[in-house]
């Protein structure tokens, strides 16, 4: 059976503070009806995703689009049909937003939107709605006090929020000491913090997640956190994107997009192949590999949540 296309623009609308995000409810007459979405319809032909999302925030909401940035790609099987939804960030918008077709309409909490019923598609989104857009791996430092100044200087200065604690360089014991003092003062800042090692790590230090080398990733036959701690992984080709959103990941990086000089070697991808690569990946990818904060917008704009570095932020 071939199966029919659909191509759905849809919109995260986040408050003026950044801390919700508008929802609306499906009507109880359609497919799916009674769950939760982020606002938004299907192209009419001819249309561009960004101007189908316009046009219908404005039919569906009384709301005019100032300015939207490319969130995610999500392309998802149903029995009866292939959806694609095409998913936007709107920074800036003017009206003040209702259910101009009697939907319900509601700004929810961060925090709380898995409590909300949504469409299995969505899923994805929830991810990325909930991510920062830039993800810092910190640097190698054997002395401890010179490292976490670095990393408050990181979470103050640069408003940093998502961070993985990568120290290739020490032994367990002083891994996990660091681990302990850096989620403290994580804690402080509001940022999330994932170790880099084995998920039994979070048995000592109750960080909020775990990334896991490329390696360690391909040995795995399902996912090893429970849902409510992140997991994320190190991929570097088709293969290990499909391991990765098999096993549950809920994020990745993937890299070398640039040649750098801790890995000279390794042959770059480059913007086409890996746009080529997020456009399927199923969840939200980081480009990774000689990125800096200039290359936010362009990242962003192929299809990534962001960008994550180790020079560009730890200095």
């Amino acid at each position: 059976m071939i199966k029919r296309r659909v191509h759905v623009a849809a919109a995260a609308i986040f408050s003026s503070d950044g801390q919700e995000v508008l929802l609306a409810r499906r009507p109880s007459t359609v497919d799916q009806g009674g769950l939760w979405e982020f606002p938004g319809g299907k192209l009419a032909p001819f249309e561009t995703g960004f101007e189908a999302l316009k046009r219908e925030l404005h039919e569906e909401l009384g709301l005019s689009i100032e300015r939207a940035q490319p969130l995610i790609r999500v392309h998802h099987e149903y029995p009866d049909k292939h959806i694609l939804l095409d998913v936007w960030q709107v920074h800036a918008f003017s009206g003040e937003p209702y259910g101009r077709e009697g939907q319900a309409v509601r700004w929810v909490p961060l925090g709380e939107l898995f409590n909300y019923p949504f469409p299995a598609a969505n899923l994805p989104i929830l991810r990325a709605v909930m991510l920062p857009t830039e993800y810092l791996i910190t640097g190698e430092e054997s002395d401890d006090e010179v490292f976490l100044t670095r990393l408050e200087r990181a979470l103050v200065e640069d408003n940093v929020r998502l961070v993985q604690l990568r120290a290739k360089t020490l032994d367990e014991e002083a891994y996990l000491q660091r681990a302990e003092k850096s989620l403290a003062l994580c804690r402080q800042y509001q940022a999330r913090l994932l170790l880099n090692g084995e998920p039994r790590l979070l048995d000592t230090v109750d960080a909020d997640g775990i990334h896991l080398t490329s390696d360690r990733l391909m040995s795995l036959e399902r996912r090893p956190l429970p849902a409510g701690k992140w997991l994320a992984a190190s991929t570097h080709d088709r293969a290990q994107l499909e391991q990765a959103a098999r096993i549950g990941c809920d994020f990745v990086t993937l890299s070398p997009l640039r040649t750098t000089p801790t890995h000279p070697d390794a042959a770059p991808l480059g913007w086409h192949d890996f746009q080529q690569m997020v456009e399927t990946a199923g969840m939200p990818v980081f480009a990774l590999g000689g990125m800096t904060r200039h290359d936010a917008n362009h990242a962003r704009a192929v299809g990534a949540q962001g960008i994550a570095s180790i020079r560009d932020f730890w200095k």
